[in-house]
């Protein structure tokens, strides 16, 4: 299993913590942000390929910040794999 920590930029949450394995996200982690949504989004990543997490979660915007904890997810999973 691969362990990756992404610092996150523009959002409540100041890290995630992402575990994959197989190309399967295993386990997401958000320290910080919004308990219900970042669990909420955490669990429903989980046992997904990682370009589907990807592809499902860019681009999604949180008011007007231009950036959202699920599109910081979705960052976090580029930045592995370019890693």
């Amino acid at each position: 299993m691969a362990e990756f920590e992404y610092k996150t930029r523009g959002t409540c949450a100041s890290r995630i913590v992402v575990d994959v394995e197989d190309g399967i996200v295993k386990e997401v982690r958000f320290v910080g942000g919004c308990m219900g949504n970042t669990q909420g989004v955490a669990k429903l990543a989980q046992g997904m390929p990682v370009d589907q997490v990807i592809d499902k979660l860019s681009g999604i915007q949180c008011g007007s910040k231009g950036t959202s904890c699920p599109d910081q997810l979705a960052k976090a999973l580029i930045s592995m794999a370019e890693a």
